[in-house]
């Protein structure tokens, strides 16, 4: 072993092979949980290898795929690789990568979208069938065998638990001085057995900062040294900035009310440019002494972090661009103790949620004058990334806030309709909704009263006529006047835009 090897576990030194090598171990048909949460701490060298041993395959007229199942997105050198040589028979739970996407809405590749919390505790009820491998990134291994986590959490406890075969990637890359950020937690049961998570403020510690790992089922150690895929935001443009703005002044309106305390509750934020500049605008606001209780961490809230204005944050990845990036490492030594990284099932659990009292900020596709939001489909039938953690939050959350910017697609489109195309959070999960022409409060409105606050406070001006005169019409000519709607022309709506761009 070469000094400088992060593989310090004597047992796994035979172990030690390439990318193909370790490729060759995975057979077709197989399930592989791999490491990875929005292009943090994913498998790069692996996957990259088992796509080309795929492609071969089929050329020789082989059939060759296996299931994939990860924390959440991934980046090019996985999903991409292996969905552009068909290689991904069924993908789960998540997923930006455009070739993913194409394949599955060409119905060429199976995806189940679930809430993230969710995806541990069916691959320990059973319910996902047999998890055959886990192809897991680490930052180093112990001499005991112990795994020192990566830059993300997600599910790799569950996958190194449940897995038959262990592949571990150890990638020189990630920073040394990671370990002792994460937090991995090994007190959950299955039903009936299950005993209340000890989380009572957002920064407890409740576990341990390394990945278990019984070196017997490790069949593959591959070394590599290749960064992460780093996300690019744009800076916050003027829409951006109004909805941010909106938000802020709710939340010193319900300061005002006595509904929340001067420093907030635990903040989540969804991934995106809109709520990087939420977070600007909080690191810029009246608001001291925040606490993010969130999924990913992204470039607002390290800077938060960074400033003073946030005073820990607790999360399963990090998302953060190149900038970003630099700010951590140069300044990991503070940020280890103000950052804690936990596995999804906890960063994530409904419960700890609710009891915590989360303010959750989430963004959307659309959302109709109802309340129901569409945060995964276009046009009701082709996926566009995934639910994500939103729904975890969303239902659970002490404040739900879902937000977008008022129309699409250059003005065609508007993103409040008659009736979503597809509905991911009912009305009943909806607290709040933000447009850049404002915020309605949808709190104990009745279904009339929030089509006529959303209307009027979140439709863009070009479609407000059109979006008053169907609820008008709907009163007047629908069967039931509770939750009233003209259902064809509802339904036609989409269909419209897209044959003439408008109304």
């Amino acid at each position: 072993m070469k000094k400088e090897s992060r593989i310090l576990c004597k047992s796994l030194e035979g172990k030690i092979m390439s990318a193909d090598e370790a490729a060759a171990l995975i057979d077709s048909g197989e399930n592989v949980g791999m490491s990875g949460f929005t292009g943090s701490g994913y498998p790069k060298a692996v996957p990259l290898a088992l796509a080309n041993r795929i492609e071969k395959a089929h050329e020789d007229g082989e059939k060759f795929r296996i299931g994939v199942w990860t924390g959440a997105s991934t980046a090019p050198e996985l999903d991409g690789a292996l969905a552009k040589v068909d290689g991904v028979e069924m993908r789960l739970p998540y997923q930006s990568d455009p070739v993913c996407r194409k394949r599955i809405n060409a119905g060429e590749m199976e995806y189940l979208d679930i809430h993230l919390s969710h995806v541990a505790q069916f691959v320990w009820f059973g319910f996902l069938g047999k998890l055959d491998v886990a192809l897991i990134e680490v930052t180093g291994i112990l001499e005991d065998g112990r795994l020192i986590p990566s830059s993300s959490v997600g599910n790799n406890k569950t996958w190194l638990d449940r897995a038959d075969k262990v592949i571990l990637e150890v990638n020189s890359w990630q920073n040394p001085h990671l370990e002792g950020m994460h937090d991995i937690y090994y007190g959950t049961h299955l039903p009936p057995d299950r005993m209340p998570i000890p989380i009572i403020s957002p920064h407890d510690r409740i576990g341990e900062p390394y990945l278990r790992c019984d070196p017997a089922k490790v069949i593959a150690v591959v070394e590599t040294h290749s960064p992460d895929r780093n996300s690019g935001f744009s800076p916050p443009d003027a829409n951006s900035r109004l909805i941010a703005g909106h938000i802020l002044e709710f939340f010193e309106h319900e300061v005002k009310k006595g509904r929340l305390p001067k420093n907030l509750l635990p903040l989540q934020s969804g991934v995106g440019n809109i709520a990087n500049s939420v977070m600007e605008g909080l690191n810029k606001g009246p608001f001291d002494n925040l606490i993010a209780y969130t999924e990913v961490l992204q470039d607002g809230m390290l800077e938060m972090i960074h400033s003073g204005k946030m005073i820990s944050a607790s999360a399963t990845a990090f998302s953060l661009s190149d900038a970003a990036l630099v700010a951590l490492h140069d300044n990991l030594d503070e940020f280890r103790h103000k950052i804690i990284l936990r596995p999804q099932e906890i960063s994530n659990h409904p419960e700890v949620i609710r009891r915590l009292g989360i303010i959750a900020m989430n963004g959307m596709i659309e959302a109709d004058i109802y309340g129901n939001v569409n945060s995964t489909h276009v046009m009701g039938t082709s996926i566009m990334n995934g639910i994500g953690g939103s729904g975890d939050f969303a239902r659970n959350a002490y404040i739900s806030i879902f937000m977008t910017p008022s129309q699409a697609k250059n003005g065609q489109i508007s993103c409040i309709v008659p009736m979503a195309s597809h509905v991911d959070h009912t009305e009943h999960d909806v607290q709040v909704i933000v447009t850049e022409q404002g915020l309605a409060d949808l709190r104990g409105l009745s279904p009339n009263q929030r089509a006529k606050v959303i209307i009027e406070n979140c439709a863009h001006p070009d479609f407000k006529p059109a979006l008053r005169d169907y609820h008008n019409r709907a009163y007047k000519q629908s069967f039931g006047k509770h939750t009233p709607h003209l259902l064809d022309e509802a339904l036609s709506w989409h269909q419209r835009y897209l044959n003439t761009g408008r109304m």
